[in-house]
């Protein structure tokens, strides 16, 4: 067997400034990291609230290793489940304000997970044309009828959603989108879908933590109920700044992606000290006002002193903040500019981008100070020449 095809993609992706590379990072997560054995002030965490190495969920993470050990050690169904995963969906359902909650053990298989669970041949599926890839992935997996509205725009889902005679029908959009940073119009999203019968489910990855008056996310900030929203997905490896995802709805929601969720029922649970580290850090995130008006300030500062130094910002009051370049080649040589300066932004390209979009995806964390997004900000300006 040969691998000449495969060969020639990579030499392609190369070719084409569109290549990945891993770095491997010797430190924690933090503004300042230690990256391939150099030291880096960093803008390209998703650790929104500096909570990934925050003593009192290291210290849970550490208790709870040495009572359930590392290992979930089967699934959730078989003999994973412990206690403290009972706990901490418990919590997670206070939270979110919502009977029950369901864990996994990732963003991408919760998305996968309950997609499929909910809908199948037979059925239609409509998506924000930027969701995330685990939700394209699943709306494709599932078997119904695929469709991508416009970009926030209701009207566009209206139009799909008129033509339309599945039995079910879910609208599915993230609500922080995560290489544009902008949020989701659910109230005009959530009216379209009601009108015509049709489930709303929510990723809210990049917005719990972040938004709302308890960081409830885009849900709470927009003050929608579960009857608008009624499966709302959440990631816990960003702001809550440990790992796995969950699931909040209805009893008749969870129930349901208990018996039919594939990648819940076949996996094995997080390890119980995960869980535990999140019950810390839900306690944080729920009195946590402080790191959220923190985290406003610096978004502010950034944009304004970006903005005057001539960078094209996109439409984002989320820790997201894209400074959109254009071509791939640039977007890398900026980033590796500012990575000269030990400054470590990555340089986002298509394919996870569309064609002509590449940018560079600063993130801020409450955990940054002041005088580092300042540095932020004196590095793009030693580097605008890369734009000229």
């Amino acid at each position: 067997m040969s691998f000449d095809q495969l060969d020639s993609a990579l030499a392609e992706r190369r070719a084409a400034r569109l290549y990945r590379r891993r770095r491997t990072l010797d430190s924690a997560q933090g503004p300042q990291v230690r990256v391939d054995g150099r030291d880096y002030l960093a803008f390209c965490s998703n650790d929104y609230l500096g909570l990934a190495n925050h003593p009192e969920v290291v210290n849970a993470f550490q208790q709870a290793a040495n009572e359930y050990g590392v290992g979930g050690g089967a699934s959730h169904l078989v003999n994973g489940h412990s206690r403290v995963h009972q706990q901490l969906e418990e919590a997670l359902a206070e939270f979110t304000g919502r009977p029950r909650a369901l864990l996994f053990s990732t963003g991408y298989m919760a998305n996968i997970g309950a997609v499929n669970a909910l809908i199948g041949k037979g059925d239609a599926v409509f998506e924000d044309r930027l969701n995330h890839a685990s939700l394209l992935d699943a709306g494709l997996l599932s078997g119904a009828r695929f469709q991508r509205y416009l970009h926030n725009d209701a009207d566009s889902l209206v139009a799909r959603l008129s033509k339309t005679d599945a039995v079910r029908k879910l609208v599915v959009t993230d609500g922080v989108f995560s290489m544009d940073g902008d949020c989701a119009d659910l109230p005009a999203l959530c009216t379209a879908a009601e009108k015509h019968g049709a489930w709303v489910m929510v990723d809210d990855a990049h917005g719990f933590g972040c938004l709302g008056d308890t960081g409830g996310g885009c849900v709470e900030a927009m003050g929608l109920t579960m009857e608008q929203v009624p499966v709302l997905v959440g990631t816990l490896g960003k702001a809550f700044g440990t790992g796995g995802a969950f699931v909040a709805g209805s009893e008749t929601l969870i129930e349901t992606l208990i018996q039919f969720a594939r990648p819940y029922i076949y996996t094995t649970a997080m390890p119980p000290a995960v869980a535990a580290a999140t019950l810390a850090s839900l306690q944080l995130i729920t009195s946590g006002q402080e790191r959220r008006a923190q985290l406003a300030r610096l978004i502010a500062r950034f944009r304004q002193g970006a903005r005057e130094l001539g960078f094209e910002l996109m439409d984002s009051d989320t820790p997201i903040q894209p400074i959109l370049v254009g071509p791939s080649d640039c977007a890398l040589a900026l980033s590796e500019a500012l990575e000269r300066q030990g400054i470590f932004v990555s340089a986002i390209r298509p394919p996870t981008v569309p064609e002509g979009s590449a940018r560079l995806r600063v993130t801020l964390s409450a955990a940054h100070s002041d005088e580092q997004v300042d540095r932020l900000l004196d590095g793009l300006d030693r580097v605008r020449e890369v734009l000229a």
